[in-house]
């Protein structure tokens, strides 16, 4: 199984590992800080260098408990050769800054307008991102109001963390995901991996963040729809 170092250190820009395996559909590490794409967030690239030679990694996928790193070009890699990894740090740092964005507009409309909004999905990109959210009474000045809470409360500079807990531990704690699919996730594991935001929210997660709100910036919106009679759509980058 993949030692995934990017839980555990969402800071870490590089690594030396083993290979695992290298196949058609990619290369197999013991250990990587390469973040494959899941939950909203892309993955991460980068590259791979080994007897004096570098390949870009131009995507990172699961696999089982295994994490496929997918060269530009085909590659020769023996399985036990040494290599030394190395992220696109301005790509993943945007993604955290981005994922950690996401979250508090989360945690401000679950802890303070939890009867009026609720949150049902996040994409994360390059320099912006978006969330979709199952409320009917949505206006411009709603969104406005709910963003310059969260600008507000990041400015104050909160600690952001991870923490590893047990499923009973997870089931037990309300609203830790809002979704039924999340909840049933949840069930299926032993450990539950969850990032929280001192002073807001708890949430199951497998994402990278920052480690505290005030290197999010600013929420600037870029755009609002409307997705349906409940589905509303913001838009969003960071300053």
């Amino acid at each position: 199984m993949t030692d995934k170092v990017y839980w555990r250190d969402m800071y870490r820009k590089d690594i030396e590992a083993s290979a695992i395996e290298c196949s058609e559909s990619g290369i197999i590490l013991d250990r990587t800080v390469f973040y494959p794409t899941g939950g909203g967030q892309p993955n991460d690239t980068g590259k791979i260098t080994f007897g004096g030679k570098s390949v870009n990694i131009v995507d990172v996928k699961k696999s089982g408990e295994e994490v496929l790193h997918i060269p530009e070009n085909p590659v020769d890699l023996a399985a036990g050769t040494k290599v030394y990894c190395e992220i696109d740090w301005e790509r993943r740092y945007s993604h955290m800054r981005h994922h950690s964005a996401i979250h508090v507009i989360d945690g401000i409309l679950a802890a303070r307008h939890g009867s009026e909004a609720l949150l049902t999905g996040g994409q994360i990109y390059q320099d912006h991102a978006r969330i979709d959210i199952n409320m009917e009474d949505f206006s411009r000045e709603f969104v406005e109001a709910l963003l310059k809470e969260c600008n507000a409360f990041m400015a104050e500079g909160h600690r952001v963390y991870q923490r590893e807990i047990t499923r009973d531990e997870a089931l037990s704690i309300p609203n830790l995901s809002r979704t039924e699919p999340g909840r049933e996730l949840i069930r299926s594991l032993e450990k539950v991996r969850t990032i929280v935001i001192e002073d807001l929210d708890e949430q199951a997660d497998g994402g990278t963040h920052v480690e505290n709100t005030k290197e999010i910036g600013m929420i600037s919106l870029t755009g609002i729809q409307s997705k349906g009679k409940r589905n509303k759509r913001i838009e969003f980058t960071l300053i």
